[in-house]
């Protein structure tokens, strides 16, 4: 197995930042973002005008520092500012509800938080319920509350340039990353300042062939695991550039991109490549610029996406399975030799074994549970000890996937072990769909499945018994699809709704939810 040399003593920033002044990359481009271009100098001295403005602020080592931002550079200087401190990175999810800010802030004791504006209204309601958080800084825009929050842009104007980077080791936490749980209570993923080499030698570097002049944009954010890889520590590692984009990346905005700053290398999710062939045939587009590597991951890439692609575009891409608590991909297909329907072969750095229900080894073509090891794998979970230990294995973590491995070694996805399901790059967990369907006053009781669409991609489908005095119809259909859409993250919105008398339960009252997946794949709900 692959292990890169690393030394004991390590600030991630210094080798992430700090390294490039030494090879001459000063005046390169490091991020482009809109009309911003920021080089890898004003990269260096933001990151540490940030931790400057920590110190001010009295941060400690290993306290956690939020951040709520977009794709933004001032993520950058944000992300690696803190761990240059000493102190832990938090990004937060852009896309929750409040009460899962408060949940994260206060499960993290962040007394610091850097907000967009554009994201102060979900914080200012839950104010007086953060326990830790003392300090607001806020940038990007007006945020058009009453709130009077110090501005990040002029305080990073208001310290020096310079800081030493403190004297961390490989072994000491860097960032958190937080990863939804089986309950629906997100789990802090803890991350090593050694973790962001090895995922990038392993894979960008060793697997992708990635060098600095690549120029790299995402579809996934940067608080994703697999978006911040993407756009930041990976064009970082090996001095090239990233193009960020804080909008939503609706498949206009993808191709004004890949038009206006021919990157060479994509990456983005079944899902959203689906939506890119639809936006392509609709316009007739049949180039991708100066692309030369497509890069999927989130969740399984259909076997007819990926063929489509290719014949339309002439590219291939690259599928591949990560996770939070692997930081990045650790199994993938390899360019020029692209599989669809295929996970492809194991990337430099990690082990694998597919495993039995009892933990024994099996044969190729017998699919099992697809346990992993690495060294950028997290060592556990933040005050989650009984989740960490039913998942990390000694060496090995539990994926909770089920995969099988043909005689050539290529990897084949064959599910979750659990319930859960990925949607759009995101899990879902069919209780947190169920217990918001509950609090509409038609939904006695409601079972939620995941079912392939017409493009074989994973979607949420609820099975609904109503209340006495209410009648199924397509129009209540839609209002339980939007009572959803309003009162959690939207990609979990039930695509399909079925009004059924019953669910299939066990003996104990559990509900079967394999049985509502075979129902669903016999007989496609009737709404809408």
């Amino acid at each position: 197995m692959f292990v890169p040399d690393i030394p004991e003593q390590l600030n991630a920033a210094s080798v992430f930042v700090d390294a490039h002044m030494t090879d001459g990359r000063g005046d390169r481009p490091a991020i482009l973002c809109g009309e911003r271009v920021v080089t890898y100098v004003e990269l260096r001295d933001s990151v540490n005008r940030f931790g400057n403005i920590l110190k001010e602020l009295d941060t400690h080592m290993e306290e956690r520092v939020a951040i709520l931002l977009p794709d933004i550079p001032e993520f950058a200087f944000a992300f690696f500012g803190t761990m240059k401190t000493g102190a832990v990175a938090v990004p937060l999810n852009t896309l929750l509800r409040p009460e899962e800010y408060e949940y994260s802030l206060n499960d993290c004791r962040a007394r610091i938080l850097v907000v967009h504006a554009s994201l102060v209204d979900r914080i200012l309601g839950i104010r007086g319920k953060l326990k830790y958080l003392q300090y607001i800084t806020v940038c990007g825009g007006d945020c058009n509350c009453d709130a009077d929050y110090p501005r990040l842009e002029p305080l990073l104007q208001s310290v020096p340039p310079f800081l030493e980077a403190a004297e961390t080791s490989r072994d000491d936490a860097a960032f958190w990353l937080y990863s939804s749980g089986t309950t629906g209570s997100p789990k802090g993923v803890i991350h090593l300042h050694h973790d962001m080499i090895v995922a990038a030698d392993g894979y960008a570097k060793k697997t992708l062939d990635l060098n600095e002049f690549d120029l790299s944009f995402s579809v996934a954010k940067l608080f994703f695991a697999y978006g911040l890889g993407n756009s930041l520590y990976f064009p970082l590692r090996v001095g090239g550039a990233s193009v960020l984009i804080p909008e939503k990346p609706l498949p206009d905005a993808v191709f004004d991109v890949l038009d206006k700053y021919q990157p060479t290398v994509f990456y983005s999710v079944p899902t959203s490549y689906a939506a890119l062939l639809r936006a392509a045939g609709k316009a007739g587009r049949e180039s991708l610029g100066r692309v030369r590597l497509c890069v999927s991951a989130g969740e399984p890439l259909p076997k007819a996406i990926f063929e489509k692609w290719k014949e339309r575009f002439g590219v291939e891409i690259l599928d591949g399975i990560e996770s939070t608590e692997a930081l990045h991909i650790f199994i993938s297909n390899r360019p020029g030799e692209a599989r669809g329907g295929t996970t492809g072969r194991v990337v430099p750095g990690y082990d694998t074994r597919i495993v039995d229900d009892i933990g024994h080894d099996l044969p190729p073509e017998n699919v099992g549970a697809l346990l992993i090891r690495g060294d950028s794998v997290t060592p556990g979970y933040w005050n989650k000890h009984d989740r960490t230990r039913k998942t990390i294995l000694g060496e090995w973590i539990d994926t909770r996937d089920k995969f099988w491995v043909d005689e050539e070694g290529l990897y084949h996805y064959a599910g979750r072990t659990d319930d859960a399901m990925k949607v759009n790059g995101h899990y879902v967990w069919p209780t947190d769909v169920e217990a918001v369907l509950q609090e509409h006053p038609a939904v006695l009781e409601s079972g939620v499945t995941g079912i392939p669409d017409q493009e074989n991609l994973i979607k949420p489908a609820a099975y609904v018994v109503l209340e006495d005095g209410f009648q199924a119809s397509s129009e209540l259909a839609l209002e339980l699809q939007g009572f959803v859409r309003d009162n959690t993250a939207p990609y979990k919105y039930p695509r399909w709704i079925e009004f059924v008398d019953d669910l299939p339960k066990t003996a104990t009252g559990k509900i079967q939810r394999f049985k509502l997946r075979e129902m669903g794949e016999k007989k496609r709900p009737a709404f809408p």
